[in-house]
């Protein structure tokens, strides 16, 4: 990824907090026939290894596990809030007419060696933390647990797991860190008065001193 060193993010804790917040992951693998991707919910272990471990599965029937080279590197691609910036925002505009729209965005990127499992147990595991996750806190909330055992291990048979202990990882912050305090304020009140969901992150973001 290209990161200028205005954009850059290598505070591990702010990354994960990414990985946690997007829950979504694209993953990029090298295989028989070319580079495939999938989009596919990761969990964030951030204690296994230096960087953490990605968790997640496929469905047996995506043939990208199957054509994945062990040489090559997987890449987890993570993004955040993103938002559209008009220069109509920036007060150097109205000073000079010199700008250009743009796009600020959230993104990391962590590469590692792919590792496929298939036991009952380690799946189990992978499916009751992702459900727990995205049950947490719903009034009626599905556990694992109701489902039927035999139904339980019919659908373990139908995916595989994937480790990706995090070898590199890297975050793009582009949030008008390049632009003068008066366009970036300029910025956030813009995205606050265009009032969308992402805009509004982006313009909280912006607003952190970082």
């Amino acid at each position: 990824m290209y990161v200028p060193p205005a954009f850059a993010e290598d505070r591990l804790p702010v990354l994960h907090d990414a990985i946690r917040a997007a829950r979504l992951c694209t993953l990029v693998t090298m295989g028989s026939d070319g580079l495939e991707a999938s989009h596919v919910p990761v969990l964030l272990d951030a204690e296994a290894g230096p960087h953490g471990t990605l968790l997640g599965h496929f469905s047996k029937a995506n043939p990208q596990w199957r054509r994945l080279s062990a040489e090559v590197p997987a890449l987890a691609i993570v993004t955040g809030p993103d938002a559209y910036v008009t220069p109509s925002w920036y007060e150097t505009k109205k000073q000079t007419g010199k700008a250009v729209p743009t796009w600020n965005y959230v993104a990391v990127h962590a590469y590692g060696a792919l590792e496929l499992f298939d036991d009952a147990e380690s799946l189990r595991d992978v499916v009751t933390r992702l459900t727990e996750r995205h049950e947490a806190g719903r009034p009626d909330a599905w556990a694992v647990s109701d489902a039927p055992e035999d139904f339980l291990q019919g659908m373990f048979k139908g995916i595989v797991g994937f480790r990706l202990p995090i070898a590199r990882i890297e975050g793009k912050w582009k949030l008008s860190q390049n632009r003068p305090a008066e366009d970036r304020a300029g910025v956030v009140a813009g995205l606050r008065a265009d009032g969308g969901e992402a805009e509004m992150a982006v313009a909280a973001l912006m607003a952190e001193d970082r």
